[in-house]
């Protein structure tokens, strides 16, 4: 079972109370693409924008680890 650091988790958290759900910022986008690249272990790559697929999957895929929980330490 894979799970966040305690800063990784923190800041998962703080995404996901976001107000607007539905659109996320540049710097948002980065967060995601970036913590993604980490704990799925492949290089860092942005996704196109022209369709949300992939980065909501993205999104799906983090929103797994943050159901774990966090790394204790």
């Amino acid at each position: 079972m894979v799970n966040f650091n305690n800063t990784d988790y923190e800041d998962w958290t703080t995404f996901r109370m976001a107000e607007n759900n539905n659109v996320i910022t540049p710097k948002e986008f980065e967060f995601v693409c970036h913590l993604h690249s980490v704990y799925y272990k492949h290089n860092f790559f942005k996704p196109c924008t022209c369709s949300p697929q992939t980065i909501n999957k993205w999104i799906k895929d983090l929103n797994i680890i943050w159901e774990n929980g966090n790394k204790k330490s």
